[in-house]
Parts: structure tokens; C-alpha cells; sequence
């Protein structure tokens, strides 16, 4: 699907969707457990993979009472051997995950998932489970998909480097509870994305699993059990709300309301933060979960992104219609993604009109030089991709279509309707 944005005027109050990193933990958290409700999920092509993923492991997931409650019968921290090999699509997350549970049973499982996703790294996730004396195995020899993974590990000691993915890190102390000897994680170099381990430790406390940060990493203790009497409600997404806040600074002249914006460990909710530096009208009701924003003249600024990667595109738009610089630094692990974004993100607003140049570790968009023109951008089959240039639609003159606009199934489902809503023009045409 291809979606024309013609130049709009945004305003309005939306709803960003669940957030999608603790969706696919607490879904996993379920599958560990004995049994355990997920309420308000994210249910999306990657959360949707995470599901299929407990299924295969001996678990089953209900939706009979629709997207708002997930029922989900776990294997009690004992998963089985797939029927199948596991397809875990474009969700990177499920993949780590589910790698980090196949070593543990005792027969072996295959992950694959598209051609996006069997060029991720998972190298150094796969040497962790050989440290614990599992097996786990590139197809391929290149440390990417398909892996084949299992062993039956007892837990153990490994050391990982922490600049390539913090999902390595989740993978581990999600698996390590429920080893006979838990899992200490050293790590040799500084962690990148370090506020989605602060997620993890914070939906495994919500299950009653003990893990802590020690001074070279992260430590499990083994032999415990996941589990809750309440279901465990998903709070919203920041990521997926940085587009709507962006379309407010940029094009919402008469203001967009964001809701379901409540303070949690999220690293990405720092894209208020961004806007306030950048000169944005913002604020945020941290009690009611509602952030405003209004259109307002921006301002260049430098914001460093590795803790928060999912934000570069979104600071990239922006930064294209600020006054003077915006440089985007500390991004070289953004080029490991769904795509390498760093540089989707520079082609594409280069054919919008924006100036960018591009270094290995730093994205710098030249907003004075810079002035955005419709023309046809690819969305480089990424979510994250799509959305962005979609905001950059609303205040380039003309009309611009973004290509592969269906790929926001991934995280944000109703993205196009919401923008819509919010008073945007849009046509969506099937290819």
C-alpha cells in the first residue's frame, strides 16, 4: 500500500497504541508463567509473532475477548520443542527472545523470520548460549538467521558486548529466572538502549521475578516462577507517539492531545524532552497521561540517541523543518535495525528537499538549507521509516507519497486513521 499526504493543518486528540516492547515481555512473561492475562496488548504483526512463539513453545494465547485482553495458558518455565520451525516475520525483539527460551529445552528449535530480519545481527546472543554450554547455531555461519538453538542450559555466567542490542540482555534475564542457577550477565562494553532493560526488570518485578543491575551488568537469581493474580495492563507507547507529537509541533496549529502518556521506564518518552529543547509548545499532564503540543517555530538542536533509537527518524523529521542544525549523534546502532535507518532516513528527506549529511555515527539535518517538497520516498519496508515520512508529508508543499505505508501494521495498526482523524489529507491506494 502506497498513502499520498497532501500539505494539512493537524489537530485534534488521538491515542497512540500500546506500547509494543512491553507487549511482546509481558506476552513472553505470560508464556513462562503457569497461566496469566495480558490487558490492553498491542496487537500487531511483531506482537502477533510473539504470540505464535509461546504457542510453539507448548503455550496458548486466547483472544476470544478481542484485542483488549490476551488469555494466555504458559508452559510453566518449561518450554517444549516446536512441532514447527518458529517464523518470527520482522519482529527482531521476538526472535531474541525466543532464542534465549529455546536454550532451554532440551531438544532443538529453528528461528527464522523474512529477509529483513535474517540479516539482523544475533551473533553475540548465540555465543551467550554457548557460554551457559547450550547450542546455538547460525545456519549460515554469518551470526544471522535461521538459528538452530537448544541444549537444555542450567544457567551460568556469559559476557556480551553491550553495543549492539539491549534485547540480548532481556533475552537472558527473562530465561535465566528459571534456570537452576540463574544468569549473570557481564557486560564488556557500555550498554546502548539501556532504558529498554529498564523496562525488562520492571515487567519481570510485575511477575514476580527477582533481577537486579550489578556493577559490570545484570544478575537473575534462579529457581523462581513467573506469575500474578491481576492481569497485567500495557501501558501506551512513546515511540508510536513521537509521530503524533511531531505532527502537533510541525503542522498543529489548533494543537494535538495525546493520550495515554503516563510516566513509565520508557527511554523514548525523552521525545518531550527534544521538543521542549527545540522550542516546541509541550506540556505534559504526567497525572491525566496527556501531552499537548502546538505548532511552533523549532529551533536546531544535538540529541544524543543511544538509549533512544526508535526516536532518530522522528528527530529527523523534525529537524528538517527547525531553524539551523539538528545532529543526531551516538547513532551507529540505528543502522541495525528493520533497515539501516540512519541512512533510509537521510535518502529519503534528501528527495523531500531536506539537506542531511550522513557520518558513520552521527546524522546531522541542515534545516536552514533545507525545504521540504513533495515527491514519492520509500518507507524501506520499516515502520518506523513510514511514519516519519508521513509527518514529513503534512508540511511539504505539494503532495508526497510513501511507499510500503502498510508496514506500520508493525507497531502502530491505525496509525493512517488516527493522522486522518487528526485532520490530515490522505489517500490510501493499494500497489
Amino acid at each position: 500500500m502506497d498513502v499520498e499526504l497532501t500539505r494539512s493543518r493537524v489537530g485534534g486528540r488521538a491515542r497512540a497504541p500500546p506500547s509494543k516492547s512491553y507487549t511482546h515481555r509481558a506476552i513472553l512473561a505470560a508464556g513462562y508463567s503457569d497461566g496469566a492475562a495480558v490487558a490492553d496488548p498491542l496487537v500487531s504483526a511483531d506482537t502477533r509473532a510473539t504470540m505464535r512463539t509461546v504457542e510453539a513453545f507448548g503455550g496458548r494465547v486466547d483472544r476470544a475477548t478481542g484485542d483488549r485482553r490476551l488469555d494466555v495458558e504458559g508452559f510453566d518455565g518449561r518450554p517444549g520443542v516446536p512441532e514447527d520451525v518458529i517464523d518470527c516475520a520482522n519482529s527482531g525483539t521476538t526472535m531474541r527472545l525466543a532464542t534465549a527460551c529455546a536454550a532451554l529445552a532440551d531438544g532443538l528449535t529453528v528461528l527464522t523470520g523474512d529477509g529483513s530480519l535474517r540479516s539482523r545481527p544475533q551473533g553475540p546472543l548465540l555465543d551467550a548460549v554457548e557460554q551457559l554450554d547450550g547450542r546455538a547455531e547460525s545456519t549460515r555461519d554469518n551470526g544471522q538467521a535461521p538459528l538452530v538453538v537448544g541444549g537444555g542450559v542450567d544457567g551460568g555466567t556469559v559476557s556480551i558486548p553491550g553495543d549492539v542490542s539491549s534485547q540480548y540482555v532481556t533475552a537472558l534475564l527473562m530465561a535465566g529466572a528459571v534456570t537452576d542457577a540463574g544468569i549473570t550477565i557481564d557486560l564488556e562494553t557500555a550498554l546502548k538502549s539501556a532504558p529498554y532493560v529498564d523496562i525488562t526488570l520492571e515487567v519481570l518485578a510485575d511477575f514476580g521475578i527477582e533481577a537486579t543491575e550489578t556493577a559490570d551488568g545484570y544478575r537473575v537469581p534462579g529457581g523462581q516462577a513467573y506469575g500474578r493474580d491481576a492481569a497485567y495492563a500495557v501501558p501506551g507507547d512513546f515511540s508510536s507517539m513521537s509521530y503524533l507529537l511531531a505532527a502537533g509541533a510541525v503542522a498543529g496549529g489548533d494543537g494535538v492531545v495525546v493520550e495515554g502518556a503516563r510516566p513509565s521506564a520508557q527511554g523514548d518518552s525523552a521525545i518531550v524532552d527534544v521538543l521542549e529543547r527545540m522550542g516546541a509548545d509541550v506540556t505534559w499532564d504526567r497525572e491525566d497521561g496527556e501531552i499537548t503540543v502546538r505548532e511552533s517555530d523549532l529551533s536546531g538542536v544535538e540529541v544524543a540517541v543511544g538509549d533512544t533509537p526508535d526516536l532518530l527518524p522522528t528527530i529527523a523529521v523534525l529537524g528538517a523543518v527547525a531553524d539551523g542544525e539538528t545532529r543526531i549523534v551516538d547513532c551507529e546502532h540505528v543502522r541495525y535495525k528493520e533497515t539501516d535507518r540512519v541512512s533510509a532516513m537521510a535518502t529519503e528527506l534528501e528527495k523531500l528537499g531536506a539537506a542531511v549529511t550522513e557520518e558513520h555515527d552521527v546524522l546531522t539535518v541542515h534545516g536552514g538549507d533545507s525545504r521540504l517538497r513533495g515527491a514519492t520516498v520509500a518507507g524501506h519496508d520499516d515502520h518506523r521509516i513510514v511514519m516519519a515520512l508521513s509527518v514529513a508529508g503534512l508540511v511539504a508543499e505539494g503532495t508526497t507519497t510513501v511507499q510500503g505505508a502498510d508496514h506500520v501494521d508493525v507497531s502502530f495498526p491505525g496509525f493512517f486513521d488516527v493522522l486522518y482523524d487528526l485532520g490530515a489529507e490522505l489517500e490510501e491506494h493499494e500497489r
